[in-house]
């Protein structure tokens, strides 16, 4: 196109060759920040198409957890009769919920987005990695509404937070790194393969039942116990109940695990998203 131009108007013209990224290259860090207000657009326009033409808008945010805790409440506190830690069973479920939900949300939607966003993928250019980004911070608004039906559940059992309330934005990180980590692999995978997403919800069921969520990490010992910290939710979920309800001891071998798991489970959805990110194009 440029080259088409008279010699005299070619030098006003900005010249900018683009060039395939190298196959293992980690996270551009300069380039993401450059393309900063795109990631914002992209992550209100997710945010305004998720709730347009429904009936009770962000309610859904709530009603999910909500609902799934009542579920929970009924079968496992009342029949199985599953110890909850010294704290009512409701809002023990609930208190797991919400990161798993936040996590398990994200995940999702990183999943199919690079899917989802095929026509700007294959019209514009800018880092692919956006689109995941903006994919996973979506999640993060759903959040703060059940987040307010919690704080209004402790006060209604009578559950006092301590100062250690204030670690559950590291624990909101972590399970933010993780499902952007599980969802770039199932993101580049699913532009090859369009069975992923019946993958994904399978995936989803199974990974709840290995996380303690509707049961206290305390049940299990030994191997099973090694086991649960490879997990990098466990680590979230159990510091998640002991900053907020006072559960289980504060973050130790677990949660070190969990970071370890979640940074090389990070670590390596980045570079193979990187290294699939040059055949997007032609395979969408």
């Amino acid at each position: 196109m440029r080259r088409n131009l008279p010699s005299e108007v070619q030098n006003d013209v900005p010249f900018i060759e683009i060039r395939p990224s190298h196959s293992w290259r980690f996270i551009n860090r300069r380039e993401l920040w450059r393309y900063r207000e795109l990631l914002y657009f992209l992550t209100w326009r997710d945010i305004k198409v998720r709730y347009k033409q429904t009936v009770i808008g962000a309610a859904w945010a709530v009603i999910q957890p909500f609902f799934t805790m009542v579920v929970f409440s009924l079968f496992f506190g009342q029949l199985a009769k599953i110890p909850s830690e010294g704290v009512p069973y409701p809002i023990f479920c609930y208190a797991a919920l919400l990161p798993w939900t936040f996590f398990a949300n994200g995940m999702s939607n990183v999943s199919g987005s690079v899917l989802g966003g095929a026509g700007l993928v294959s019209k514009v250019y800018f880092p692919r990695l956006l689109i995941p980004l903006s994919a996973v911070l979506t999640s993060a608004v759903d959040f703060l509404p059940s987040f307010v039906v919690l704080i209004g559940m402790m006060l209604y059992y009578g559950v006092h937070p301590t100062w250690n309330v204030f670690f559950i934005l590291p624990f909101l990180l972590l399970a933010l790194v993780t499902a952007l980590g599980m969802g770039l692999w199932l993101s580049a995978l699913n532009v090859l393969y369009r069975d992923v997403r019946y993958v994904v919800a399978f995936l989803t069921t199974l990974w709840m039942y290995a996380t303690p969520v509707i049961y206290p990490s305390s049940l299990l010992h030994g191997t099973w116990r090694t086991l649960l910290g490879l997990n990098p939710m466990s680590g979230v979920v159990e510091g998640f109940r002991w900053a907020l309800l006072g559960t289980g001891h504060a973050p130790g071998g677990m949660f070190v695990a969990s970071i370890a798991a979640s940074c090389l489970l990070f670590g390596s959805g980045v570079l193979f998203f990187r290294r699939m990110e040059r055949i997007f194009v032609d395979v969408i």
